[in-house]
């Protein structure tokens, strides 16, 4: 048993080495210059320490200063970061058949530029913690929002990854957006443009693609998806404006689809859940789907109810 047992082994062996050596675009013999999940999760666990002191702070440390307590984590930070920004443009110029001189130099360099970002990131996400407790009636405080919501830690996630993407910085930003998606089912692209005091409500579904434009004290509940009108072009369409403007002071509910690169949501708007839009909406302007009709079955008999309509402020509740 054991000898068919690895008659079979070696046999499986032989035929995936042959099938390696087609080298399918699914390949790389680039095995240990590929930057490390694990690595840059624990950066931005790292970067949680720094940018809510107090919050995430390692409890190790607590015989130090918060000088030395800086310095460790920015040292670490500093170190991780820019191998792993190292080993992907070292895999970005072989794969294009680029010198790859000076990288570990360029590395650090954009290291420095995105670490100075900290002051304007805690300040952006300061503004977000704010939006979400402004904004939710069943928050607690400022610490159940920074500890427990899902959308606050996309938007955390998200906004360092903005920051490394603005610094050309490929595939990290990506990655780390995905491990956000993968903990919260929340799906925001590193290249899209979210202004201040951004609140995600619940937050699980919601989908934020690449060329989205968001603006200031926006507010959007579960399920929304602003993305594509289209994406049958491919990669013809890189680098074209895809996906929706959301103007400032815009309120968009559960399960709402705002498709399209020329779609404008302007300011003050307010877009009700289960609506489907593909065209811009004027400013201060309200967008609802009529009101369901409910059927009631008993036995043989069976009645049919349209719901009431209801006011406006009522309506937007209704919807969530």
């Amino acid at each position: 048993m054991k000898n068919l047992l690895n008659d079979e082994i070696n046999a499986l062996v032989g035929d995936i080495l042959n099938d390696y050596n087609l080298k399918r675009r699914i390949d790389t013999d680039q095995i240990y210059s590929q930057p490390d999940k694990a690595v840059i999760t624990e950066i931005l666990s790292n970067l949680q320490k720094i940018i809510f002191r107090g919050y995430y702070r390692n409890q190790h440390y607590r015989i130090y200063t918060a000088q030395n307590n800086l310095s460790m984590l920015l040292e670490d930070i500093l170190f991780n970061l820019s191998k792993q920004i190292m080993l992907v443009f070292e895999g970005k110029a072989v794969a294009e058949n680029e010198e790859n001189t000076e990288l570990e130099e360029k590395a650090y360099d954009i290291c420095i530029a995105f670490l100075s970002q900290i002051p304007k990131l805690r300040e952006a996400l300061e503004m977000d913690a704010q939006a979400a407790y402004d904004g939710d009636p069943a928050a607690a405080g400022i610490e159940e929002i920074i500890f427990s919501y899902p959308g606050f830690y996309a938007i955390f996630v998200y906004r360092i990854a903005h920051e490394l993407q603005l610094l050309h910085v490929p595939l990290i930003p990506r990655m780390m957006t995905e491990i956000a998606h993968s903990a919260t089912g929340i799906d925001i692209h590193p290249g899209a443009t979210i202004g201040r005091s951004f609140f995600m409500d619940h937050g699980t579904g919601i989908v934020i693609g690449e060329t989205t434009i968001i603006g200031d004290n926006v507010k959007v509940y579960q399920g929304v998806t602003i993305g594509a009108l289209s994406t049958r072009g491919g990669q013809n369409l890189r680098n074209k404006k895809r996906h929706p403007t959301i103007e400032d002071n815009v309120t968009i509910y559960s399960n709402a689809s705002i498709l399209g690169g020329d779609t404008v949501i302007g300011r003050n708007a307010v877009i009700g859940g289960n609506t489907f839009i593909t065209k811009s909406v004027p400013a201060n302007t309200s967008v609802s789907i009529a009101s369901p009709e409910l059927i009631y079955r008993y036995g043989n008999h069976t009645e049919k109810e349209k719901l009431q309509e209801l006011t406006q402020e009522e309506n937007w509740d209704w919807t969530i």
